[in-house]
């Protein structure tokens, strides 16, 4: 079992700038591939960014491209995801993400482990 905690979300003002963190905990972090994704109310879950076990891969959705960095800390058991500029449609639940296969949670968005989420606002 992993477990997942996200923190770091909030309510900030359009074009501001949030770190998300994401602490792991049980089996060896760096055996998996972390992801985020987020759930705006009333719509489905979508993918925005995951990192490979060594950090040496990264992906990003088109929405979040060059605005967006994820990074991960194994000695840390974390996860971050840096948010700059930030726009009214980035508001959603924003959760953490664990799974061996990479590329198989970025094309499908599942993946063995989830955190609960942690909100992230930015009015309009």
């Amino acid at each position: 079992q992993v477990q997942l905690v996200e923190s770091g979300g909030g309510l900030v003002q359009a074009g501001d700038s949030l770190i998300l963190s994401c602490a792991a905990s049980g089996r060896t972090f760096s055996n998996y591939a972390m992801g985020w994704f987020r759930q705006a109310r009333g719509k489905e879950r979508e993918f925005v960014s995951a990192i490979s076990w060594s950090g040496s891969t990264t992906y990003y959705s088109d929405s979040v491209k060059g605005r967006f960095t994820i990074s991960r800390d194994n000695a840390k058991n974390r996860v971050y995801l840096r948010m700059n500029n930030l726009k009214p449609e980035d508001t959603a639940v924003y959760y953490c993400a664990a799974d061996q296969e990479l590329t198989v949670m970025v094309v499908t968005a599942v993946a063995d482990y989830w955190g609960k989420g942690t909100q992230v606002t930015v009015p309009s």
